[in-house]
């Protein structure tokens, strides 16, 4: 009977050890789109990853800003799903990604992009002392505006759109990113 209490003791003791190793790997390298995302990889190498973002990833190809996302940084990202593209309206995404439009595709995706290391708890912080918004400057030269609702951090854009943050705190060895579910539209 000891024998078996031992064997159960040292069963349970190893479920524990396993369930916490995974939950600190989940923190360390949270997933998205099925992936992990590792802290060690660049924002490209982790989006390349994620098949949620590979709209967003061809259009980062398609704009020619692999290496300038591969760079040191660091940068927060505002990372649009596929699904917000496909809320676009119809055609707008080939559109986009037709060569003649380059500029304008690097003008929308550059908007999604704040120079600097913006986690969830700095963006709170800038929050709290803009009394409830927060204005950042975006590599494009355009401005977004953090704020909450509820529990949630939202991103308004010049168009008066809004996107929610739906995964914070992706960190990146160059940056962090945001999981966002809109495309943030410049003027």
């Amino acid at each position: 009977m000891k024998r078996l209490y031992a064997m159960l003791f040292m069963l349970v003791a190893m479920l524990v050890a396993s369930v916490t190793a995974s939950a600190q790997m989940m923190k360390d390298n949270p997933m998205v789109g099925g992936a992990a995302m590792y802290p060690t990889k660049t924002i490209v190498d982790n989006a390349m990853n994620s098949a949620d973002h590979t709209t967003l990833v061809a259009a980062v190809k398609a704009a020619g800003l692999v290496d300038t996302l591969q760079g040191k940084g660091p940068f927060t990202v505002f990372a649009p799903t596929n699904t917000a593209f496909e809320q676009l309206p119809a055609g707008t995404v080939d559109s986009l990604l037709k060569p003649e439009n380059k500029a304008m595709l690097t003008k929308v995706l550059t908007y999604h992009v704040v120079a600097g290391k913006y986690d969830s708890q700095a963006l709170a912080k800038l929050i709290a002392k803009g009394k409830g918004k927060a204005q950042l400057k975006t590599v494009s030269g355009g401005t977004l505006w953090v704020m909450m609702d509820g529990s949630n951090v939202v991103v308004r854009d010049e168009k008066g759109g809004t996107s929610t943050v739906t995964t914070a705190d992706v960190f990146q060895s160059n940056g962090v990113i945001h999981v966002v579910n809109m495309v943030l539209m410049p003027k």
